[in-house]
């Protein structure tokens, strides 16, 4: 048995990716997707055509609307080769508008209704900003799921879970990438600073009774994957589930629910969760960093679009 099927005993593998082959090649149960996905997906010949449809069938469209109905195009394939769920972001320059991203968040899953997909199927991204989150308590009392992205710390995900939010992704190789490049350490298995932050969010949901589900995401290598298998979810580029199919070393349980951790409970009101987010500079820094990216990606898909039409 290789080391994708090992660790699918353990934990719900989902495709990083919005390409569907990949994901029809690995058997995942879920699939995410994100702006710079998509527009990575767009650039390929065989998926020109989605983009193309999506410009046609809505002439009269906003870009704005001819991306959402790109977004749908997209889930609605990916939907076909996952019998799970399929996370869809909202644009990440709504992560400071609450308002603005409630809205979208029920338009994004009305156009998947439209499309005969049911919201169970669905999580709709959005940043772990405070506004964010707020958003997502919103959505979640109306049974619109999601997927709290972009997250760095602890405190974005107590303020998450106290939220009801269904779904985190904290994210693993970026918190690397910053502590590997702050200190020059180039961190290894249970050292490495992301395996121990996704670590550490599984413990305090798990001590503390919360529902809400925790998947891994943004990995470098299959050391921080197989360091954190037994955890929920893990969210896998394919090229890194492509190493897991490739290898048959053991895999262990890593992740388990400890009764004994020593852990203090934290509530998170706002002015704690900002405080707490601008003490820690790596986390403060990488949310900022990613919104920025992610709203460039979503930017060069408008331009591609408008220079469609």
């Amino acid at each position: 048995m290789n080391q994708l099927e090992q660790l699918k005993q353990y934990t719900t593998v989902v495709a990083d990716t919005g390409d569907f082959q990949s994901i029809k090649a690995y058997a995942p149960q879920d699939a995410t997707t994100n702006p710079s996905l998509i527009l990575k997906a767009v650039q390929k010949p065989e998926y020109r055509p989605l983009l193309e449809k999506a410009i046609a069938d809505a002439p009269d469209a906003s870009i704005e609307g001819i991306v959402d109905s790109l977004l749908i195009a997209f889930g609605v394939e990916i939907l076909k080769y996952v019998p799970g769920r399929v996370s869809t972001e909202i644009d990440a320059a709504l992560s400071f508008d609450t308002d603005a991203t409630v809205a979208k968040g029920r338009e994004l899953i009305a156009l998947y209704e439209a499309a005969g997909i049911k919201r169970e199927r669905v999580l709709i991204k959005i940043a772990s900003t405070w506004e964010g989150i707020r958003a997502a308590e919103i959505l979640e009392k109306d049974g619109i799921h999601c997927n709290l992205t972009l997250l760095f710390s602890l405190c974005q995900a107590v303020a998450c879970a106290e939220a009801g939010v269904k779904l985190i992704s904290p994210f693993v190789g970026r918190i690397y990438d910053w502590y590997k490049k702050s200190t020059s350490t180039d961190y290894q298995g249970a050292d490495d600073p992301g395996v121990q932050s996704v670590k550490s969010i599984y413990q305090y949901y798990r001590k503390f009774g919360y529902d809400t589900e925790v998947m891994g995401a943004s990995f470098r290598n299959t050391s921080q994957i197989l360091e954190l298998a037994g955890c929920d979810l893990l969210t896998i580029s394919p090229d890194l589930l492509q190493k897991l199919a490739d290898a048959d070393a053991p895999v262990e349980r890593k992740l388990t629910k400890d009764e004994s951790a020593n852990i203090e409970k934290i509530t998170v009101d706002e002015k704690t969760f900002r405080f707490m987010l601008n003490e820690d500079a790596m986390a403060t820094e990488k949310l900022a960093e990613g919104i920025r990216a992610f709203v460039a990606d979503s930017l060069k898909l408008k331009q591609m679009i408008e220079g469609m039409r």
